[in-house]
Formats: C-alpha cells, sequence, structure tokens
C-alpha cells in the first residue's frame, strides 16, 4: 500500500525510521540551490553520487519545487521504496 506524504514532520519520521538521511546528488545544485534532493539510505550506494544536508534545507527546496513524496507501507515491515512526485 502506498501514501503521500506533504507533511515535513511525516516525512522526516518515516525516513528517520529507516535510518535515512537528507540528501542532494552531488553537482546539480549551486549557491544556496542544494539542486536535485533526495533521501541517502544507510549502507544502500548513495554515497558517490549524494552530499549530505540538512533537513531545513531538504524541506525548503521540496516545498520550492512542490514535491510530495510517495512512499510504500507493507504490512509489518518498513520498506524503503519512495518517489519524489509534483503535488497535484
Amino acid at each position: 500500500m502506498s501514501r503521500t506524504l506533504t507533511d515535513h514532520k511525516s516525512i522526516q519520521e518515516w525516513a528517520e525510521k529507516r535510518g535515512a538521511r537528507p540528501a542532494c546528488v552531488k553537482g546539480t545544485g549551486g549557491g544556496k540551490d542544494p539542486g536535485m534532493i533526495r533521501l541517502d539510505f544507510e549502507g544502500y550506494s548513495g554515497e558517490d553520487s549524494l552530499s549530505p544536508i540538512s533537513w531545513e534545507e531538504w524541506f525548503r527546496k521540496f516545498d520550492e519545487s512542490d514535491l510530495a513524496l510517495v512512499v510504500e507501507e507493507a504490512g509489518g515491515h518498513a520498506p524503503n521504496f519512495n518517489k519524489l512526485v509534483r503535488r497535484g
């Protein structure tokens, strides 16, 4: 079952429950713009392509880009599937 999240607290709780941290894709931003944002899950291959950023930076870009986070919820366990999509 999937659900769509836009509330900052719900997103941060979902991510932290799964060991994920806010990140941006290296080489996609400039200045104060982090560029493309992602969630970086511990133990996955993000270390070569992602840079850590603060939750504040991540949510600023999330809101500026009018994004929502689609997450997968399966009975009893916490899968990591997530996708950033445009709201609407």
